[in-house]
């Protein structure tokens, strides 16, 4: 499998679609998930002939893992670097949860490289019970097992909806977790505590010129829409979608609709 050494850690990527295309899309994952959580979107780019960067950032499933904390600006300096390696100079990003605000940071100190963000279910701040969520997944985490971790935060993330319509499935990823390397979740410790000492962004969004696309799941709890308004008012001509029915994983509950949203944003801005 494809890795590539930068700054010293190897990092997981994945490239697909047309690889002789102009145009990039390169998504950024959410803190508990790989490369292949894109499954639903993935193919829909592939099919209007994107070319399509996928990689697990530091800590991640299929990366290594090296002590942490880490920050957004590391986060955001090897995916350039990692773009460099591989040739490509400017990118769509999309991003979801912990992915979104890697993107967020990559578009302040990066903006030659991005032709548009879109940014789903992220904050740029915290408050109270955010924090005291991350601090709850970190205790589960800590425990290194795989089906107390999942049904522990899986109330947090996922809208109540999904929930129900898709409970047999929610209770196969729960079981699939039990097989997981342990040092997955020595991984997932040091990105919880990036994101709870990290995120604090708001005060340079405004920094952020290209066009930006703020989406964010009407149910989501974990990171309510509040925070993608905040995000949404502080980046200059910025566009902002409220997706309902959906918790935080817009990426599985509402993939349809959420792909039209990009894919639509996204060819606008080619």
């Amino acid at each position: 499998m494809p890795h590539l050494s930068i700054n010293g850690v190897n990092l997981f990527y994945e490239l697909k679609g047309n690889l002789e295309a102009d145009e990039t899309v390169a998504f950024f994952n959410g803190v508990m998930a790989s490369t292949s959580s894109w499954a639903f979107q993935v193919p829909v780019f592939e099919k209007l002939g994107f070319k399509i960067l996928l990689h697990d950032f530091k800590g991640q499933l299929m990366s290594e893992k090296p002590k942490g904390p880490y920050s957004f600006k590391a986060h955001a300096k090897e995916a350039k670097e990692l773009m460099d390696s591989l040739g490509i100079k400017k990118i769509h990003i999309v991003g979801t949860s912990y992915g979104g605000e890697v993107a967020m940071r990559f578009a302040i100190d990066y903006p030659e490289y991005v032709k548009s963000i879109s940014v789903i279910d992220s904050v740029s701040e915290l408050n109270e019970v955010l924090k005291y969520f991350v601090e709850g997944w970190k205790t589960l985490a800590e425990s290194k097992d795989g089906e107390k971790f999942f049904y522990g935060m899986m109330p947090s993330i996922y809208g109540n909806e999904f929930i129900k319509e898709n409970l047999s499935m929610l209770k196969e990823r729960a079981n699939a977790l039990k097989s997981v390397p342990k040092d997955y979740f020595e991984g997932q410790i040091n990105l919880y505590d990036t994101f709870r000492d990290d995120v604090y962004m708001t005060d340079e969004l405004n920094k952020i010129k290209c066009p930006s696309l703020i989406i964010c799941g009407e149910e989501d709890i974990l990171k309510p829409k509040k925070f993608s308004k905040i995000i949404a008012d502080n980046i200059p001509n910025s566009e902002y979608a409220i997706i309902p029915s959906s918790g935080h994983v817009t990426i599985f509950e509402k993939p349809n609709v959420l792909n039209s949203m990009l894919l639509g944003f996204i060819i606008k801005n080619k």
